[in-house]
Order: structure tokens, then C-alpha cells, then sequence
């Protein structure tokens, strides 16, 4: 996807169990970020960051959603382990991280694999993305204020 498209309305089962959807915020614009692995340092680094900055940016009008390919169960305990409040989606069959294109192949210490891309989208009150941060573009411990930095100008 790219700036402009509308991200899809299901996005998929949270941390809960719960069916998440882009029309269970109305009025209220997303932070929709992907990232490869729960319990990871940069991942964890990633949502402590977006945590600690959650009500600056419920401020601004945003609500954050993570999504990994990780499990419910896993999702759950790297909520819980971390304080997270915010919808962390387990999509094991890849369908939305693949819709969103933040699917596909990386290269990690020189070796080249298919995983998720870190990756974040500002989407509008209606789902339109407004703003990618890309992977390169994103740095884990201060992902919070890089969102606050590039929504306030």
C-alpha cells in the first residue's frame, strides 16, 4: 500500500482474542505498525517506546494497533510483559501484513529471508494512510517521538 490507499476495515484477532476492525475507531486517526517479532530487544524497544508516548498521541487524535505474524498467546504475554495497551494483532497467516506491504524479503546479517518488515502507517479518521515510516526511517527506542515529531509539524 501506499499513501493514499484505504487500509482494509477487518484487521484481524488482538492479544484478547478479539475481533479488530478500523471502524471500531471512529473519529479517531491510527497508528498501524508492524513489527517482526514480539520479545525481541528492537521490538520490545519499538512498543515500550509507542507506550510511553500513548497518551501524547491519543492527544493528537491517534490510536495505536500493532500486528506481527506472532500468536495470540504470544502477543498476549509481550502485552502483559510489557504493559502494553493497545491491540496487538496475531496475523499468523501474514493477510494483512501482506495487504499493508510489509511482507517480504529482508536481509539480516547477510542472509536473506521472507519476515515483516518494521513498518508504520498514520491513517486518516476514514483509513486512508496519510504517512509510511519505512524501516530505515525508524528507530525503535524513540519511535514515539519520531510519530509526535512528524504529526505536530
Amino acid at each position: 500500500m501506499v499513501v493514499g490507499d484505504r487500509i482494509p476495515d477487518l484487521l484481524g484477532i488482538d492479544q484478547n482474542g478479539k475481533e479488530v476492525r478500523r471502524s471500531d475507531y471512529p473519529g479517531r486517526k491510527l497508528v498501524l505498525y508492524s513489527y517482526p517479532k514480539a520479545n525481541t530487544s528492537g521490538c520490545t524497544a519499538e512498543a515500550c517506546s509507542l507506550q510511553e508516548h500513548k497518551t501524547q498521541l491519543a492527544a493528537e487524535g491517534y490510536e495505536i494497533i500493532g500486528v506481527s505474524k506472532d500468536r495470540v498467546e504470544l502477543q498476549k504475554k509481550f502485552a502483559d510483559a510489557n504493559g502494553l495497551e493497545f491491540p496487538l494483532i496475531a496475523d499468523t497467516d501474514t493477510t494483512l501484513l501482506q495487504t499493508l506491504g510489509c511482507w517480504g524479503e529482508k536481509v539480516a546479517c547477510g542472509r536473506r529471508t521472507i519476515g515483516t518488515l518494521r513498518t508504520t502507517y498514520l491513517v486518516s479518521e476514514d483509513g486512508i494512510i496519510e504517512k509510511i515510516f519505512t524501516p530505515k526511517e525508524i528507530k525503535t527506542k524513540i519511535h514515539g517521538e519520531q510519530l509526535l515529531d512528524a504529526i505536530r509539524k
